[in-house]
């Protein structure tokens, strides 16, 4: 079990362990080249393979994707029918190179909601590709932030009833559906939009969020590489003083930057 940013201070790197995204932007890339929204779905796919690819190469050690929301059932049908057939179709043609590079294959949410022929794919894809640690990719499909919570809520009470009225996070994390995972370090949103959408919830508490006007289809090595550095410089408190971080490292502020405090 990996130690939760609200009770304890986490390992802080110049890489992010643990890198989350929201892959927005496809259907907007599409129109401004007038071309189907489907035609964005696709060329998106290329961008999750190129940063599934960079991840590997800068040490990440965690990728999440927000691919479906449980929320994107709401779009035209043929649009979704089309997701499910693209996640279907890179399922069969991926799983074998990831396995070869090394990668885990998770995916998470109620995935009830799938025929069984996709659910069937990422059962044998999981299976798979269970032993490797070069990276983990989890693919969050029919995924929420509230849905995670309310099943990992369900299933701590099922499991230990005579706690009920005094259950802690401790006890809730093993249910939650990314407790094989770390907290993300990072969370990065293409497209220009400015929130979190009811992904990774509880997750993100400490998190520090990068947003960024690039479509997903555009997004590459050189523009994670952008966030990377911005979250660089970032000053990772987690509750504590910049007076602290600093002591804690060694390092005495001046008179001058204690009077910009």
């Amino acid at each position: 079990m990996f130690s939760s940013s609200t009770r304890s201070i986490p390992e802080t790197r110049s890489v992010p362990r643990h890198l989350a995204i929201i892959m927005d932007g496809n259907g907007r890339w599409a129109k401004q080249r007038f071309l189907p929204r489907v035609a964005g779905h696709q060329q998106g796919l290329e961008a999750v393979r190129r940063i599934v690819r960079a991840s590997i190469e800068r040490g990440i050690e965690y990728l999440t994707l927000f691919a479906f929301s449980s929320e994107n059932w709401r779009r035209p049908p043929e649009e979704v029918g089309f997701l499910m057939n693209l996640f279907m179709a890179a399922l069969e043609r991926e799983v074998g190179k990831l396995h070869q590079n090394g990668v885990r294959l998770r995916v998470v949410g109620d995935l009830a909601a799938f025929e069984p022929r996709l659910i069937d794919l990422i059962r044998r894809g999981e299976n798979l590709t269970a032993e490797n640690r070069k990276l983990t990719l989890t693919i969050a499909a029919n995924y929420g932030g509230r849905w995670d919570l309310m099943q990992a809520m369900n299933g701590l009470a099922l499991a230990y009833p005579e706690k009920a009225g005094s259950y802690t996070e401790a006890d809730l994390e093993p249910f939650l559906a990314m407790s094989y995972a770390p907290e993300p370090d990072l969370f990065i949103r293409t497209g220009g939009e400015q929130r979190i959408s009811n992904f990774l919830l509880w997750q993100l508490a400490y998190c520090e969020l990068y947003f960024t006007e690039t479509f997903w289809p555009d997004f590459d090595a050189a523009a994670l590489d952008a966030a990377i550095e911005s979250y660089r410089r970032r000053e990772r408190r987690f509750g504590r003083t910049s007076e602290q971080l600093a002591s804690s490292a060694g390092i005495v502020p001046s008179v001058a930057e204690l009077m910009k405090k």
